[in-house]
């Protein structure tokens, strides 16, 4: 049996760095995690075979190789799902599909899907597999139960092509322990964390470090820190252990705002080689918080929390929205402020949106205030809700944010606040070829052509005179503007 695991296009995104990754020569930020781990689970003796369009085309040959085709994608990437499906479709392919796309509105693609393997595969696609080798396969496999994650395999990464890509990821729980009204974690994968083994992790790093990986490795929880005491007694303590006498694979991750009030937690995060975290902030207005439910948001002063993970060693990553219904016109030099007092560089800024499932959703769908289906981009400047701010003035002022935030001068001043704020823990990391190739792409397309130059130049020369340790960073954050305005630009104009 003959399988063929295709991942669709990720569209030119603020998450996809698709104009970062040229400065060091790589076609993708990660590979397909979800596909790679269901293809561990499929019986050993069935060849498998991958194919990331995000990294190389479909072709007709990879079709006709195949006996069975196994798709996943995220919301984001339907339109490419979509056009693979219809390709599958004309070779006259059995397509088996799951992932986060299928899962939400897998009703959408009945005519191009023989079978939905949705929710977590761990539980249906042994049932799926059993019905199959019987020959009387069920249309949809689902599930409301949640998975025992110390039954999940060691992803299949042999089937990847590991120059292709910056990182690698992995994943230590699933769930979350918050319950904000606009996100489908909860939904898809409950409130209570469930984890892996610190066994099944140092196996899994283990492997990428054997196959001479030593870029950075995405922990791809939901909530990195859902689960404290498990990670400070047994993940944590076997991460640094593992890290003694290695070079390289430094850690990102996703954690809550909350993380900022455990000092020992923080410590033994960065000791571990954990660089930088993504925290979703989302608005600095205290009602705006109370609508959607991120208590743990709540009576803090977040600037300080954030400056305190910084300072602890961490590079902080924010994500944030407009368009809450307690929302005035006054959040968008409210929020353009808190982004730039923050240091935050990579502020992530995007119009509210309603995934099917969440509280949120379910109350707008009773108001009548549903109009679209989600594009799945965060920072794209759309919407799938009718907003209680006229939506002209909603759009007009997101772009303002945008437009101000990501201009030469204030991104730069943002990441130098963040570099005269930040304490860097120091982790052996050997310079590889791809980071003096963007050194000296960056001097071209930044310092010269660019028009940014006179920026770049200024922190250039301003942190080799004040931090030259942190000057690895301030190319990497350039290049990072460089990107992150081809995006925006786009949403602007």
């Amino acid at each position: 049996m003959n399988i063929l695991m295709i991942y669709p296009e990720f569209p030119d995104t603020f998450w996809s760095f698709k104009h970062a990754l040229r400065f060091v020569r790589k076609k993708a930020s990660s590979p397909p995690l979800g596909l790679i781990t269901v293809a561990s689970m499929l019986p050993a003796e069935w060849k498998k075979r991958l194919v990331d369009v995000n990294t190389k085309p479909l072709h007709r040959s990879d079709l006709e190789w195949a006996d069975l085709v196994f798709i996943s994608a995220m919301v984001v990437q339907k339109q490419s799902a979509l056009e693979i499906l219809h390709q599958c479709k004309e070779a006259g392919k059995f397509v088996v599909a799951g992932g986060p796309l299928f899962t939400s509105a897998y009703t959408d693609f009945l005519d191009l899907v023989d079978h939905f393997v949705l929710n977590e595969a761990e539980i249906t696609l042994p049932q799926f597999l059993a019905d199959f080798e019987l020959q009387k396969p069920k249309k949809v496999y689902s599930t409301e139960d949640f998975c025992d994650l110390s039954v999940t395999p060691v992803p299949a990464w042999d089937l990847v092509d590991l120059k292709n890509y910056d990182s690698l990821s992995i994943q230590f729980s699933r769930g979350c322990p918050f319950n904000c009204d606009f996100c489908n974690i909860t939904s898809l994968l409950g409130r209570i964390p469930r984890v892996k083994t610190a066994v099944q992790i140092i196996e899994e790093l283990d492997l990428m470090y054997s196959l001479g990986w030593r870029r950075n490795i995405f922990f791809v929880d939901d909530n990195f820190i859902g689960n404290k005491k498990i990670l400070k007694n047994e993940i944590l303590p076997a991460l640094i252990k593992w890290r003694e006498g290695k070079s390289g694979c430094q850690f990102i991750t996703e954690a809550s705002v909350n993380l900022a009030d455990d000092d020992e937690l923080m410590e033994l995060m960065t000791r571990a080689g954990f660089k930088s975290v993504f925290v979703g902030i989302e608005t600095p207005d205290e009602a705006g918080l109370t609508d959607c439910k991120k208590y743990q948001n709540k009576n803090r002063d977040l600037i300080s929390s954030v400056k305190k993970m910084q300072q602890s060693g961490l590079q902080v990553m924010g994500g944030f929205i407009v368009g809450f219904d307690t929302d005035t016109v006054s959040i968008f030099k409210r929020q353009i402020d808190f982004i730039q007092k923050s240091g935050i560089v990579t502020a992530m800024v995007g119009l509210l949106q309603a995934p099917a499932g969440t509280e949120l959703f379910h109350r707008l769908k009773s108001e009548g205030r549903i109009v679209s289906g989600m594009s799945g981009d965060n920072a794209d400047g759309s919407t799938n809700i009718i907003p209680k701010m006229d939506m002209q003035e909603l759009i007009t002022g997101y772009r303002q944010i945008l437009a101000e935030i990501y201009s030469p001068r204030l991104f730069y001043e943002r990441v130098s606040t963040f570099l005269d704020e930040y304490k860097p823990v120091a982790t052996a990391v050997k310079v590889q070829a791809e980071e003096i190739y963007a050194f000296f792409l960056s001097i071209w397309k930044l310092g010269i052509l660019g028009s940014e130059r006179k920026y770049y130049w200024k922190l250039f020369f301003n942190t080799l005179k004040k931090a030259p340790e942190k000057f690895p960073l301030a190319i990497t954050f350039s290049i990072y503007g460089y990107h992150f305005r081809k995006v925006m630009d786009k949403v602007i104009n």
